[in-house]
C-alpha cells in the first residue's frame, strides 16, 4: 500500500498526454423535433418521419479536433439531384412549419481541415393528407336500339397524401361494398395524378340518387386525422356551361374601365365562378363581383389573358378566356433609303427614293399611317406609291416610294401614326428631302479620345461624333466581344449625341467599345462604326493583405509582399512601416518583390506594413509579427469529463492541444481562469514542470470544486518566457457521469438532457417530464409537486408526472432505466445482487401510486413489482431502496399512476443502481464509489484513490 501512495504523489499536478488532433469521425444525426418515427430501411438509411407543419430539428453530433465546422445540405429525393445552392453552417438544423417540398435527404458534413470530412445523411419523410376532391362524370349510351338508355355515373375521388391513403365509399351512412352491390364498381384508374379511386354507378337506379361520401385515411400516421368530402347526386346533376359578355379579344385605351361578365347558363349544383390572369396574378385594382370582373382605369401593365372558370365538380370545369389589349404607341422613327438597285448613298434626280415610318405600338396591326407632302395628304399615283405594310422592312412599317425623282418631289414629308377612334395621342415625324438636307454621315472619334483612362470607381465618357451628314442618326454602343453586355446589362445602348457616360467604373468594364450609326432617323445605308478603348486604372493588388507571423525571439524573420496586378504596372514607391513609423532603409528595387528581413526581438514585435504605390494610389500588405504563442485549442470530445465529488460538487477534466507549439518560444505553462457570471472563481498558473507541448498531443487539467449542476466559463492562455498568449474560452457544463451501463454501477440525477439513458415507454398513456425550479410553470398549484430537486438547488433537475388536464384518473406514465447487460448472471454465492435506491416526492391530496418494477429481458420480458407507495407522503423528499437479483439483462421501471385530481404530481430524483446489497446508511455518492460490499479490482481502487487525492490537493 505504501507503493500505491508513492505513485499517487508522483502524479500530483501531472498532465495527461495523448494524441489529440484527428479528422472528423463518427458523425451522427440525432433529432429533437416533433418526429413521428425514426427507423432504418433495408439500405440501412435512417428515415425521419414528420407531420407537415411541425418543426424539424436535426442535430449533427461529430467528433474531431480542432472542432469541426458542420454544414447542412439537401437533395430533393435521389442521389442524382443537385445540392441546394444555399447551405446552413450550424450543428443544429431547424425548420419551422416544414412543408412537403422540404422532404428529402439531408446531409451533415463536418470538416476541420484534418484528413477526410465526415458525412452522414438522413432522409426526412414529410407526412400529410389533403382534403379529397370528388368529381362526377356521366355517360349516356343507347343499348339494344332505342328500347332504353343506360345512364352510368362515375364518382372520382382524388387526394394527395403521404403515405398512400386508404379510400372508403359511403352512400348516406352505409358503407358501399362492391361484393354486396352488383350495381357498383370500385377501381383505381391508370395514369392519374395523385391517388384516385372511382366509384362507378351502373345504369342508375332510384336508390343511387343519394349523398356519397369519400373518406380518406392514412391510418392515423403522425396523428393525421381522416378527411372526407360529400356530394349529393340527383336527377338534376349536370356539368357547368358559361358564356362571356364580350368578345374573345377586347381592345381598350389606357384609363378606361373594363367590365367582363361570365354568365353561368347551366350546371347543378350551382357552379362557382373564379377569375385568374396569365401572366401574373389579377391586378390589385381588380374587383370580382359575383360573375363579373371589373378593372378600373386600366394601364398597359393590366394587359393579358383573363380566364373565367366555373366549377361544380360535375364533368369538366367550364373555361373561357378574354385577351385584354391596352393600346400603346411610342418611339416613332423614320428611314431614308436611296435607290437600292444602284447602290446609292445619296439622293439623285431620276432615281427612286423610299421614305419609311415605324412606330412601336400595341396592337401593332391596328396602327393607321397617314403621309403628307408639304402638309397635304399623299395619295397613290404613278410617282408616289404608298405601302401600308412594307414587306422589305420590319413588321408594322409603312413606306412612301418616290419613283424617278423629280425636282417637284423635293419637299417636306410627314408621317403620322394613330389609332382609329382612340384617345391615344397620335405621333408625327417630319422628313425634309432636298439636295442639301440629305447626305451620308461621317463618324469619328475626337483626337486623343481613342483610348480613355479612368481610375477605378470614377466616371468616364466615351465619345463618337457624327461630324457630317444629314440628318444625323443616333449612335448605338456595344462591347466588341459579343458575349459581353453593356454595364447597364443591355446588349446595346442608344445615345442621341454619341456620348456614352459610365459611372462608378470597375475593372471588369475595361475593354473595347464599338460605336455605330443607327439604321433609323437617318439614311438607311451601310452603318458607320468606330472603336474606343476603356482603360481602368487601379492601385496595386497585393498578397497577403494580412498575415499573422509568429517566430521565436532572436531569430531572423522574412516578410514578403507579392504584387499580383497593377494598372499602370509601373510602381512609384515602396515603403515599410512598423507600428505606423517609417523604417529607414535603402530604396528598394521597384522591379523586385518587396521584402523585409530582420531579427525578431522583444522590442520590435508589432504591426509591419508594406505600402506599394503607383500613379493611381497605394495598397498595403500588413503583417502582425509577434513572439506571442498561438492560442490553445479546446478538445470537446473528452469521454466522461465529469466526476462527482463530495458535498454536491464535481470536477471537470479539461483537455486541449496547443496550436503550432514550436512556432514561438517554449511554452512553460498556462494561465487558467474559471468564471461564473463574469466573476473570477479561480485564477492560477498551470506549471508544465519542464514538459514541452507537442503538436496534436492532448493536455489535461482537472478543474475541481464546481457546484452541481452549474455551468462555468473557463479561459486558458499559454505562457512563454517573454509573453502570454491570448485567452480562449469555453463553457463547461455538468452532465451525468454516464457511459453505456455496465453491471458495476449507475447513478442519475437527471441533470443532463440525455437523462442518463433513461427512456419513455411507448406503451403508456403519457410521459414523465424533466423539470427544475427555474422551468416550473409559475401558475402551477403550490399544493403538489416539489419546489426544488432533492439537493435543494434551483438549478437541479428531477423527473415528475404532471397530474393536470388532460390527464384523467388511472393514466399511467412509465420511465425505463437503461438496459443493464449482465454477461454472467451468477457470482460465487449465486446470483449477483444489486441495490436500487432513489428519492421520491409525493405531496398532494390527489396523489395516486408510484410503482417500481424489475424488468428482466428474456424470450418474453416480465415485470416484477419491487416497491409501491400510494397517497400523500408529506412535503419532503424521501429515500427508498431495495435489492434485486436479476437472472439476466434487466431494467428498472418507474410507473406513475395519476390519482383522482390535479393535485397529484409525483417526482423522483437521484436514482442509484449499484452492485451489491443495500445498506441502511448508503448515500448516492458512496454507492457509486464503493460499489456495495463486494471488493473491487485493484485497478478500480487505484482510480478511486487517485481521483480522491487529486481532488483534495486541488481544493
Amino acid at each position: 500500500m505504501g507503493l500505491f501512495w508513492i505513485l499517487l504523489l508522483s502524479r500530483v499536478y501531472a498532465l495527461a498526454w495523448g494524441q489529440g488532433v484527428y479528422a472528423p469521425a463518427n458523425a451522427q444525426i440525432v433529432h429533437s423535433g416533433a418526429a413521428c418515427n425514426v427507423k432504418d430501411d433495408n439500405m440501412s438509411e435512417r428515415i425521419y418521419t414528420i407531420k407537415e407543419g411541425d418543426t424539424l430539428v436535426l442535430q449533427c453530433i461529430v467528433k474531431g479536433h480542432p472542432r469541426p465546422q458542420v454544414r447542412w445540405t439537401k437533395t430533393a429525393g435521389s442521389a442524382s439531384d443537385k445540392f441546394q445552392e444555399t447551405s446552413i453552417y450550424n450543428e443544429t438544423l431547424r425548420i419551422e412549419g416544414i412543408q412537403r417540398v422540404q422532404g428529402g435527404r439531408y446531409y451533415c458534413k463536418a470538416d476541420n481541415g484534418v484528413g477526410v470530412a465526415a458525412i452522414k445523411s438522413i432522409r426526412v419523410d414529410v407526412q400529410y393528407l389533403d382534403i379529397p376532391v370528388l368529381t362526377v362524370h356521366q355517360t349516356i349510351s343507347d343499348v339494344r336500339g332505342s328500347y332504353y338508355q343506360e345512364k352510368t355515373v362515375f364518382l372520382r375521388c382524388t387526394v394527395n397524401s403521404n403515405p398512400p391513403a386508404r379510400f372508403i365509399w359511403k352512400r348516406g351512412d352505409m358503407l358501399i361494398e362492391q361484393s354486396k352491390d352488383n350495381g357498383v364498381d370500385i377501381y383505381e384508374p391508370l395514369y392519374t395524378q395523385g391517388e384516385t379511386k372511382v366509384l362507378k354507378l351502373k345504369n342508375l337506379r332510384p336508390k343511387d340518387f343519394a349523398d356519397y361520401t369519400c373518406q380518406v385515411s392514412v391510418r392515423n400516421v403522425c396523428n393525421i386525422k381522416d378527411k372526407s368530402v360529400t356530394f349529393r347526386l340527383t336527377n338534376a346533376t349536370s356539368p357547368p356551361m358559361i358564356r362571356l359578355s364580350v368578345n374573345d379579344t377586347v381592345v381598350v385605351d389606357p384609363g378606361q374601365d373594363v367590365r367582363i361578365t361570365c354568365e353561368v347558363t347551366a350546371g347543378f349544383p350551382l357552379p362557382i365562378v373564379t377569375w385568374s390572369r396569365y401572366p401574373g396574378p389579377l391586378p390589385l385594382s381588380a374587383q370580382v363581383r359575383g360573375e363579373s370582373l371589373i378593372l378600373r382605369a386600366v394601364t398597359p401593365a393590366d394587359a393579358g389573358f383573363y380566364n373565367c372558370t366555373a366549377v361544380n365538380n360535375v364533368g369538366n370545369p367550364a373555361r373561357k378566356n378574354v385577351n385584354l389589349v391596352v393600346r400603346t404607341m411610342s418611339n416613332l422613327t423614320f428611314q431614308i433609303t436611296p435607290d437600292s438597285n444602284k447602290d446609292s448613298e445619296t439622293i439623285q434626280m431620276g432615281r427612286d427614293l423610299k421614305l419609311s415610318c415605324h412606330v412601336d405600338a400595341t396592337p401593332q396591326d391596328k396602327v393607321n399611317y397617314t403621309w403628307y407632302k408639304n402638309g397635304a395628304p399623299v395619295f397613290n399615283s404613278d410617282s408616289l406609291i404608298l405601302l401600308r405594310s412594307d414587306p422589305d422592312m420590319a413588321p408594322g412599317t409603312s413606306s412612301l416610294e418616290i419613283v424617278d425623282m423629280k425636282f417637284r418631289d423635293l419637299a417636306t414629308y410627314s408621317c403620322m401614326a394613330s389609332f382609329s377612334g382612340s384617345t391615344v395621342r397620335e405621333l408625327r415625324v417630319d422628313v425634309n428631302i432636298s439636295q442639301n438636307s440629305v447626305s451620308p454621315p461621317v463618324l469619328t472619334v475626337p483626337p486623343g479620345r481613342q483610348a480613355v483612362s479612368v481610375r477605378e470607381g470614377g466616371n468616364a465618357e466615351l465619345v463618337c461624333l457624327v461630324v457630317d451628314g444629314k440628318p444625323r442618326p443616333p449612335i448605338l454602343w456595344s462591347r466588341t466581344e459579343k458575349d459581353l453586355l453593356m454595364p447597364s446589362g443591355q446588349p446595346t445602348v442608344e445615345t442621341p449625341d454619341g456620348r456614352l457616360r459610365l459611372k462608378n467604373v470597375s475593372r471588369d468594364m475595361m475593354g473595347a467599345y464599338r460605336c455605330q450609326t443607327a439604321p433609323y432617323n437617318g439614311l438607311n445605308i451601310k452603318r458607320r462604326e468606330a472603336q474606343v478603348q476603356l482603360n481602368v486604372q487601379y492601385p496595386p493588388i497585393l498578397d497577403p493583405v494580412f498575415q499573422d507571423v509568429r517566430s521565436r525571439n532572436y531569430q531572423m524573420v522574412t516578410l514578403r509582399c507579392t504584387i499580383l496586378r497593377s494598372n499602370p504596372p509601373r510602381l512609384t514607391d515602396i515603403r515599410w512601416f512598423r507600428n505606423g513609423d517609417f523604417i529607414r532603409m535603402p530604396m528598394p528595387d521597384l522591379k523586385e518583390t518587396p521584402e523585409l528581413k530582420f531579427k525578431l526581438e522583444p522590442t520590435n514585435n508589432g504591426s509591419y506594413e508594406c505600402r506599394v504605390s503607383n500613379t493611381e494610389g497605394t495598397s498595403a500588405c500588413t503583417f502582425n509579427v509577434s513572439a506571442q504563442p498561438y492560442n490553445a485549442e479546446f478538445y470537446f470530445d473528452t469521454p466522461n469529463p465529469v466526476r462527482i465529488l463530495k458535498g454536491n460538487n464535481y470536477s471537470y477534466n479539461l483537455q486541449w492541444t496547443q496550436k503550432e507549439p514550436d512556432a514561438t518560444d517554449r511554452i512553460i505553462g498556462y494561465w487558467i481562469n474559471v468564471r461564473k457570471n463574469k466573476q473570477n472563481l479561480l485564477s492560477k498558473q498551470i506549471d508544465l514542470k519542464g514538459k514541452t507541448p507537442e503538436k496534436g498531443v492532448l493536455m489535461s487539467y482537472a478543474v475541481s470544486d464546481l457546484k452541481i449542476p452549474l455551468s462555468y466559463e473557463v479561459r486558458l492562455a499559454p505562457i512563454t518566457t517573454y509573453s502570454t498568449g491570448d485567452y480562449v474560452s469555453r463553457i463547461i457544463q455538468y452532465s451525468e457521469p454516464y457511459t453505456y451501463p455496465r453491471p458495476s454501477d449507475h447513478v442519475c440525477g437527471f441533470e443532463d438532457e440525455r437523462i442518463c439513458g433513461f427512456s419513455q415507454d411507448r406503451s403508456d398513456i403519457f410521459d414523465w417530464t424533466r423539470q427544475n425550479h427555474l422551468t416550473q410553470n409559475p401558475k402551477r398549484s403550490a399544493n403538489t409537486g416539489p419546489d426544488t430537486d432533492r439537493s435543494g438547488t434551483k438549478e437541479g433537475y428531477y423527473m415528475y408526472i404532471e397530474a393536470s388536464r388532460p390527464r384523467t384518473q388511472g393514466d399511467k406514465a412509465l420511465l425505463l432505466s437503461p438496459l443493464f447487460n449482465i454477461t454472467s448472471s451468477k457470482g460465487p454465492k449465486g446470483r449477483v445482487p444489486y441495490c436500487v435506491s432513489f428519492y421520491y416526492h409525493m405531496k398532494g391530496k390527489h396523489i395516486g401510486t408510484l410503482n417500481v418494477y424489475l424488468r428482466v429481458r428474456s424470450i418474453a420480458s416480465v415485470d416484477r413489482a419491487m416497491w409501491t407507495k400510494s397517497g400523500h407522503q408529506g412535503p419532503d423528499w424521501k429515500k427508498a431502496f431495495f435489492d434485486v437479483t436479476p437472472s439476466g439483462p434487466f431494467q428498472i421501471v418507474f410507473e406513475g399512476i395519476r390519482g383522482s385530481g390535479f393535485e397529484g404530481d409525483i417526482a423522483i430524483d437521484d436514482v442509484s443502481i449499484t452492485r451489491g446489497e443495500c445498506k441502511q446508511q448508503n448515500t448516492v455518492a458512496n454507492a457509486v464509489l464503493i460499489g456495495g460490499s463486494h471488493p473491487l479490482p485493484l485497478a478500480k481502487w487505484l482510480a478511486f484513490g487517485l481521483s480522491c487525492f487529486v481532488s483534495l490537493l486541488f481544493r
